[in-house]
């Protein structure tokens, strides 16, 4: 062991613990897109953090990991926040690859984010999507201002059947609805046997995560 340590640079107690269990059943990578300024961030803060802060536009990527216990299984979500200006869709388009879930966010009172779910996200997610099988979840966010409201209920659950998307109203201001839209949209990919498989955590896996981690490291929220 002190041999193999002196090759590698590692101590024998980080060589010892390299073969334990890893501390999460599955690990699956969520993503988070949509126009900018629909909530994507505070969404994420809200459901990571459970605060709430009126944040600036995301630029580029920005990711949190959050540990999650569903049905008796620990779960690690990896949640990339992507930028919704389209100067940065370049730059994002490479996150798409191997998400298990992807949630397309818009905001209640501006119907421009609505009607851009079908002209720009759902056009990329088919692009871009590696997994045939990915869980859509599609999420009104700022049901607080309801007097506001320029996209009814209705209408989002009219969408998400006829795209086949998981469907939930929410308010990251006030809590309402975003542990639900995390859980559902995950509770649905353990449910997918296809999904499950890829999300055991593996060598592959955790350096994917690692290699884009550090390629979005300075990212600002």
């Amino acid at each position: 062991m002190a041999a193999a340590a002196a090759r590698t640079g590692r101590s024998p107690d980080m060589l010892a613990g390299s073969h334990e269990a890893p501390e999460f059943d599955h690990l699956f990578k969520l993503l988070l897109i949509g126009d900018s300024g629909v909530g994507k961030s505070s969404l994420l803060l809200r459901f990571t953090a459970d605060t709430f802060d009126d944040l600036s536009p995301t630029i580029g990527v920005d990711f949190k990991l959050k540990m999650l216990t569903l049905g008796g299984k620990r779960i690690k979500l990896t949640i990339w926040d992507t930028a919704g200006q389209e100067r940065f869709r370049t730059l994002t388009s490479s996150y798409y690859r191997g998400a298990q879930g992807i949630i397309l966010a818009y905001d209640v009172t501006r119907r421009e984010t609505f009607t851009d779910l079908s002209d720009i996200w759902l056009k990329e997610v088919e692009l871009y999507s590696t997994n045939p099988d990915c869980i859509k979840m599609l999420v009104g966010n700022k049901v607080d201002r309801e007097s506001e409201r320029q996209v009814t209920k209705e209408e989002g659950k009219a969408f998400a059947r006829q795209h086949g998307c998981l469907f939930l109203e929410a308010s990251a201001k006030t809590r309402r609805g975003v542990q639900d839209c995390f859980q559902e949209l995950v509770q649905k990919i353990l449910d997918t046997p296809g999904l499950v498989d890829v999300g055991r955590p593996s060598g592959d896996h955790l350096r994917l995560n690692a290699d884009q981690q550090a390629s979005s490291s300075g990212c600002a929220c």
